[in-house]
């Protein structure tokens, strides 16, 4: 019983979905086949510039990689913060040394120049 307000949230959102994707065929309509542009590769009409395969820069990954490591992990301030008057000093301090060496290893890669693009 205690996990039925789970089992409702899940049915009713499993329904809407499904409604919105059944309402939107019912709008959708073959205009497209009277733009043969937009089945082109592109939408906006250019014709591809180079081969798909081609390289481009490392940077890219590592702004994805700095990404996860830096801004995911500042998603543990918001359980912290909910849960702070139950977890008690022990882990305020937790949480001060996390974002401690957080904080160094941003430090760090700013000073390598990682978060030069230049």
């Amino acid at each position: 019983m205690e996990f039925a307000p789970i089992c409702v949230y899940l049915v009713i959102s499993l329904l809407f979905s499904l409604i919105l994707i059944g309402v939107s065929f019912l709008f959708a309509s073959s205009s497209n086949l009277a733009y043969p542009e937009k089945l082109s590769a592109y939408e906006c009409g250019f014709d591809p510039f180079d081969d798909a395969r081609s390289r481009f820069d490392i940077r890219f990954y590592l702004v994805s990689i700095l990404f996860i490591i830096f801004d995911l992990e500042v998603t543990f301030l918001f359980p912290w913060a909910v849960s702070l008057n139950k977890i008690g000093l022990f882990g305020f301090w937790s949480m001060i040394v996390f974002l401690l060496i957080l904080t160094i290893g941003f430090l760090y890669e700013w000073k390598k120049g990682a978060l030069d693009w230049e």
